[in-house]
């Protein structure tokens, strides 16, 4: 075997063990992130929260917190060594994860979701741009798709987890038990993942010189691509997080179910359908788009338009296992925006100013997406709570679901203007 061939068989295990661990970093991320929602209804009961309180915990109290700081940590990452950050991260957020078990009241546990959202602030831009190091563009929607695998597969199992520990041994020992386990993986990350050579996948010379993060908002905010995109992302993010944190206290309202069987079929739902939906979306994207690079975000487009009136049959089931079968469309398709988005808002992006990027990204969709969506539809539930009483939530997840059309269309406006905004490779 010669030389170079070695090298290139070094890269390429390199590239798949770190897109590997990754990915059971950022399932880590979302089990200790959407925890919450599957103890929504014992934490409400226990502590006596109204659902605006339970919307501040899943929503503003973590978004905030987890959105702002993103922005300066990627920044740092920019210029530093990413693996280093991303284990830090990873031991903060499992800890306080850890730590909510012990709330007694609102004020503790709002505590303890901002220490989450701090951690986790420190996972995805690094992560996004070392996976833009390994991977070339032509490759990269797909590779970010299954570094996103850790959505599903991360809520599925904090789902399933979190319910039936709560049957078990009640809602603060299903905290503890998912938060301790990350605190072991950062010591794995910290000791065997590679930090990769900026520019590495595209042969791209690294300069050195690092934008500030007013220059790198500026330029992205020049390319009309970016603003619309991030802005879509938002708004498909502002209908998932609400669906995702609001769907099981909808179905034990209206169904009667138990934490537990919630845990296990919701989970299964989002873990299986959302995570097709993740990687199918990425795929498609990189095989259209190849083609003609505005289908990199028209195949997101027309998903967020095709899975409008399945939630029709999800809120309007007269059944549990109908509802559920109503969301398969919804969660499958409204999956589809998570690769592609990310990977473009990199395609445009300079090298040292890709972490930023992404937390420029993530910040918009946090901002309308976890830190609105969760606490608009709390908001909506409780205004009609006197008309519908415990149904009220269905009809707040339905009139929330419409804003994907919103989302679509700037999906299809973003479309027209990316293929002038993409950074020239090679």
């Amino acid at each position: 075997m010669s030389s170079a061939t070695a090298e290139k068989e070094k890269i390429y295990n390199a590239r798949h063990y770190a897109l590997g661990i990754l990915v059971v970093v950022y399932t880590f991320n979302f089990i200790d992130r959407q925890i919450l929602s599957i103890l929504l209804e014992p934490v409400k009961n226990d502590l006596g929260l109204s659902d605006t309180a339970m919307g501040m915990l899943t929503g503003f109290a973590f978004a905030m917190f987890y959105a702002t700081l993103g922005i300066p940590i990627a920044r740092y990452a920019d210029r530093s060594n990413r693996r280093n950050l991303i284990a830090l991260a990873l031991g903060i957020w499992s800890f306080f994860t850890a730590l909510s078990g012990v709330a007694q009241n609102f004020w503790h546990l709002l505590a303890a979701r901002i220490g989450v959202g701090v951690g986790e602030a420190g996972c995805s831009p690094p992560a996004h741009s070392m996976i833009a190091d390994y991977y070339p563009a032509d490759q990269r929607a797909t590779a970010l798709g299954i570094y996103s695998l850790g959505i599903p597969i991360g809520i599925m199992f904090g789902l399933f987890a979190g319910g039936w520990i709560n049957e078990l041994f009640g809602w603060r020992m299903a905290f503890f038990l998912v938060g301790v386990p990350g605190v072991l993986l950062a010591f794995l990350v910290r000791f065997t993942l590679a930090e990769p050579p900026r520019g590495l996948a595209e042969g791209r010379d690294d300069s050195g010189e690092q934008p500030s993060v007013r220059e790198t908002l500026a330029y992205l905010w020049r390319k009309k691509s970016f603003r619309h995109m991030s802005f879509a992302a938002g708004l498909t993010a502002f209908v998932g997080y609400g669906f995702v944190t609001w769907a099981p206290a909808f179905l034990i309202r209206s169904f009667g179910m138990s934490t537990g069987e919630v845990g296990t079929w919701f989970g299964l739902l989002l873990g299986v359908a959302g995570g097709i939906g993740i990687v199918a979306g990425g795929w498609l994207a990189d095989k259209f788009g190849a083609k003609d690079p505005k289908w990199y975000l028209w195949t997101t487009a027309i998903a967020l338009v095709v899975m409008t009136p399945f939630n029709f049959l999800a809120y309007n089931a007269a059944t549990a296992t109908a509802s559920i079968l109503g969301m398969v469309v919804p969660v499958l398709l409204g999956n589809f925006y998570q690769a592609t988005t990310f990977s473009q808002t990199q395609g445009i992006s300079e090298l040292r100013m890709r972490a930023v990027a992404a937390g420029i990204l993530l910040f918009i969709i946090n901002i309308i997406g976890l830190g609105f969506g969760p606490q608009i539809v709390g908001i909506v539930s409780d205004l009609l709570a006197d008309t519908y009483g415990t149904q009220s939530l269905r009809y707040a997840l339905l009139i929330c679901s419409f804003v994907n059309i919103w989302a679509g269309y700037h999906y299809y406006v973003a479309g027209k203007y990316l293929k002038d905004d993409l950074v020239s490779e090679g």
